[in-house]
């Protein structure tokens, strides 16, 4: 009994450095509303489908309180629509200057595909939005042997589990417990909770930490350390079940898995 497939992320775990795509669009279009939110209110509903995701910001006390003094009403879900069709244009128009793959990714799924372990992926993003991250990505390097978008799957994106089940469905995987989901925000590791997987969240790049790469190699050592520390504590708070700082340590977590396995040991 062994792992026979991984499942990761794409925008802030194997592509796109800190996530940045999505997020400068939701704090425009809601600016563009007349509501100014914070980066860490955008950032927080991160891996959504992104409908789920707008409707999730409106929800929060602060920004509903403010929309509600601006139009002198509650929000609708009429408003949920209009907020998400200006998201959808306004990323469209950027998305393909956010699929770099992150360091240590592409070498490490070549590892694994020597392994003879599967790769498979899951997104917040639709099936149009996944036509133009898949066709760039491809073209530096990185592709995955599959794709499930919550388009695919009735619209029921994370924390649902069934991206992942159709993944293993498609990879031929028999069993949840040789599975390893990996992504950098709490949907993914709730994701990964809810279909009975090994829930696994990346830091470094991730959405959590919210910097570019740029910015992440500015800090000292120390603040490194500590925004790394905090991430980690996050997912695990969320329930992870491990943390790696960056793609490079992921064939070491994988051996370490498989030790549990062949003893018996069950997902916990």
């Amino acid at each position: 009994m062994k792992v026979k497939g991984v499942i990761f992320d794409w925008a802030g775990t194997t592509v796109d450095f800190g996530c940045f795509a999505p997020v400068n669009v939701f704090l425009t279009v809601f600016e563009d509303a007349g509501i100014k939110v914070t980066l860490e209110e955008a950032r927080k509903p991160m891996g959504m489908l992104k409908i789920d995701h707008i409707r999730t910001m409106l929800e929060m006390p602060r920004i509903r309180e403010v929309w509600n003094r601006k139009y002198g009403r509650d929000f609708t879900e009429q408003d949920v629509l209009a907020l998400y069709r200006q998201f959808e244009s306004k990323l469209m128009q950027s998305l393909a200057t956010y699929t770099d793959p992150i360091q240590h990714v592409k070498e490490t799924v070549h590892r694994l595909r020597e392994e003879g372990i599967r790769v498979g992926s899951t997104t917040g993003y639709t099936d149009s939005m996944m036509e133009v991250v898949t066709q760039y990505a491809a073209a530096k390097g990185y592709e995955p042997d599959f794709l499930v978008t919550p388009t695919q799957v009735g619209d029921k994106g994370r924390p649902y589990p069934y991206m992942i089940f159709k993944n293993m469905e498609a990879l031929g995987i028999e069993a949840t417990k040789q599975v390893v989901k990996i992504g950098d925000t709490t949907s993914d590791i709730k994701e990964a909770l809810n279909a009975g997987v090994w829930a696994v969240g990346v830091i470094v790049g991730s959405s959590e930490v919210g910097l570019s790469e740029e910015e992440f190699m500015a800090l000292s050592e120390e603040n490194k350390q500590i925004a790394i520390e905090k991430t980690a504590r996050i997912f695990k708070e969320t329930g992870a079940h491990y943390t790696i700082q960056t793609m490079e340590e992921l064939p070491v977590l994988l051996e370490k898995i498989n030790e549990r396995l062949e003893q018996g040991i069950a997902i916990s």
